[in-house]
């Protein structure tokens, strides 16, 4: 008796210990399952969505997808480096926050490889173009239409990943604006296959942006880079002009412990700029220029981050200088024109007005920000104060 009454206890505390621990995990991600008709079976990802994804704030926000090969092994790093290198906090952005998509693998011998290996066994390798189209044709358009996602794609792949990232970059057309291919496996690309490779680029290839990442394999090292050095020495010869791509050598590094030193080398060259200061920024004009050149670089309209002008905006309006003061609103305009949706951008092009002494445009915007969230609290407090000003 005493002792059923002994395992109940037991087994109530721990029931409660493990609710305990559900209820404090702190998830990176979540998991996900899509049938593939074009592979013929079922495929899991991992999913990690922006801090900011489910806030009131950045409900009209859209976001560039980042998609790994090898997720398994690979999505935990990459997806909290992500997170890390996108968030204000602390004054970390160097990139945009994103989207992060793992694969999780089946066979990737036979999905990694987009050509066929002949060897005296047979084998099931050369499934590459047939895995990009599940990519291309299923889980792409299948995020499309459960997120609010940006028609920027980065694919990231490693070894064999790798090799196919670089396949995938050559290749005419992809819906992949970027490549970061780290320590690919070219082994089967002979001097010969490899020209055949890079006679076949056309000028599309050349608007992505391409990172090539090389590791030290110790006595077999000169092989290994020999192949990525002529591989991207073949590209720039076929491109007239600033070659949009990056060749790093880890010297330190090996097969094994070069992907997430890098993913960080390579998405950080990708978004070169973007982690600009607000403390380097003097006039509207020099940020639009600035994103401007990053948008070029990536064949890809890149506004500046709707917070990084926010700032700018209320660091001017506290000038004591007139003239910069009345520059505030240029910043202030420039979200609204950028984030037409945002409740915030509205809200702060208000508060700007009410301090330049024009009330009546500052009625204006509130209005215009309660209409895109009708629960914006300070709009309803400032109309309220102006209407007892009047």
């Amino acid at each position: 008796m005493f002792k059923s009454i002994r395992i109940l206890f037991f087994l109530l505390a721990v029931s409660q210990l493990v609710q305990a621990q559900e209820q404090d995990q702190i998830l990176l991600g979540s998991k996900h399952q899509l049938h593939s008709q074009v592979l013929e079976e079922d495929r899991v990802y991992w999913l990690s969505l922006p801090e900011s994804y489910s806030s009131q704030e950045a409900s009209h926000k859209s976001y560039p997808v980042l998609i790994l090969l090898d997720g398994n092994l690979h999505f935990k790093p990459i997806a909290g480096m992500v997170h890390y290198l996108s968030s204000d906090r602390y004054g970390s952005r160097k990139i945009p926050e994103m989207i992060v998509v793992g694969i999780q693998n089946v066979d990737r011998r036979r999905d990694y490889t987009p050509d066929k290996v002949i060897t005296v066994r047979e084998n099931n390798t050369g499934g590459g173009e047939r895995f990009l189209r599940f990519l291309e044709e299923e889980l792409i358009p299948e995020l499309d239409q459960q997120y609010r996602t940006e028609p920027y794609r980065i694919l990231y792949g490693h070894s064999l990943g790798g090799l196919l990232a670089t396949h995938a970059y050559m290749k005419e057309h992809s819906l992949f604006n970027a490549f970061l291919a780290v320590d690919p496996s070219l082994g089967t690309w002979d001097a010969a296959t490899m020209d055949q490779k890079l006679d076949a680029v056309t000028d599309a290839t050349f608007k992505r942006f391409f990172y090539l990442a090389t590791a030290n394999w110790g006595k077999r090292n000169f092989t290994n880079r020999d192949r990525h050095v002529r591989l991207y020495e073949g590209l720039n010869r076929k491109y007239e002009g600033d070659f949009p791509a990056q060749l790093t050598y880890f010297e330190n590094e090996n097969h094994a412990s070069v992907p997430p030193i890098a993913f960080h080398e390579g998405i950080s060259a990708i978004f070169e700029g973007y982690g600009i200061s607000y403390r380097d920024v003097k006039t509207q004009a020099q940020l639009l220029e600035h994103f401007q050149s990053i948008s070029q670089r990536l064949s890809w309209e890149i506004h500046p981050p709707e917070t990084l002008v926010n700032q700018l905006g209320y660091n001017f309006l506290r000038s004591r200088d007139e003239q910069e003061r009345s520059s505030a609103l240029d910043f202030f305009l420039l979200n609204t024109v950028n984030f037409p949706d945002s409740f915030n951008a509205f809200d702060s092009l208000g508060e700007a007005y009410e301090a330049l002494g024009d009330p009546e445009k500052a009625r204006e915007n509130y209005k215009k920000s309660l209409e895109l969230n009708p629960q914006n609290q300070n709009a309803k407090n400032r109309l309220e104060a102006l209407q007892g000003e009047q």
